[in-house]
């Protein structure tokens, strides 16, 4: 099996015409790459927009990275009208984990990347308070206790020193981080930011979602990761999942399901973002998994 350092991914959105599979796999044949594999879909064939998702092995590359995407970007992003990104699986992704009380997804993403299971290097996780240090630290991962002060001149205050800590991270996840990111904090990360809201959106947004679902007796109770824009919970959404409730189940139960569903689906969201899983469609996701 070939080295995981010489694997590539080409992420590519375009209106849809014809040739546009051939130019790409041309291109990337007539520079010694081996295509493993592509995944496409069109949103319509008719005047829609083609996205696609290709990973490619590199140790025989005729040319370097730089080069290559130089000589893409002239001959075939050009000519189709492409957004387009190519990412290298041997420059690990970066990721700041914000967390508050509750560790289950932290945990959850935690024992992945001991694992190996999450392709990241989590250079931090940081709290609004102090008690996951002993945890965090267990796993030999820097911790950063970043008190939020009542007012806006304390949200300012603990997002200046957040983004002190996140600088050159390519990720920041919201792993039950119970603070409301101001616009500022959110363009520094635009579509880089993964949060896990416990709820089903769009019902539910906001603040105690089990609460107003039990109180409005609901028989599946969900949750959703989606990312981050400055309009809270509007984000486009990567990953949902449900779980069955009936009139049996207390408020109690509610959460204790809940957050089995919330670490398994942020967990998922956050691997499939740093395996280049996810392009954009408007406020809309297309996962190729």
């Amino acid at each position: 099996m070939p080295s995981t350092d010489s694997i590539a991914r080409l992420l590519i959105s375009c209106p849809d015409r014809p040739g546009i599979v051939a130019a790409v796999s041309s291109f990337l044949y007539s520079h010694a790459v081996n295509i493993t594999t592509l995944d496409q879909y069109s949103t319509d064939p008719e005047g829609g927009t083609f996205l696609s998702r290709l990973e490619f092995h590199t140790p025989h590359m005729d040319v370097s990275g730089p080069a290559l995407e130089k000589a893409f970007a002239e001959t075939v992003a050009a000519r189709f009208d492409m957004r387009w990104h190519i990412s290298y699986a041997a420059r690990v992704k970066r990721t700041a984990i914000l967390v508050s009380r509750l560790d289950h997804c932290l945990l959850e993403l935690l024992w992945l990347w001991r694992r190996g299971k999450l392709p990241t290097d989590i250079a931090l996780v940081a709290s609004n308070h102090d008690e996951l240090r002993p945890v965090v630290e267990g796993f030999g991962i820097p911790f950063h206790h970043v008190p939020v002060a009542p007012g806006p001149e304390g949200r300012a205050r603990a997002e200046a020193r957040l983004l002190e800590l996140t600088e050159g991270v390519d990720l920041v996840v919201l792993a039950r981080y119970m603070q409301i990111l101001s616009g500022a904090f959110v363009a520094h990360f635009p579509l880089r930011i993964i949060n896990i809201h416990h709820s089903f959106l769009p019902a539910f947004v906001g603040a105690n979602p089990y609460q107003k679902a039990y109180d409005k007796g609901v028989k599946l109770i969900g949750a959703t990761a989606h990312y981050v824009i400055e309009e809270l919970d509007a984000g486009p959404i990567i990953e949902q999942d449900v779980a069955r409730v009936t009139h049996r189940h207390d408020i109690g139960a509610l959460k204790d399901l809940g957050r089995d569903l919330e670490r398994q689906i942020l967990a998922r969201a956050v691997r499939w973002h740093l395996e280049d899983r996810i392009l954009l469609n408007g406020n809309k996701t297309v996962i190729f998994d």
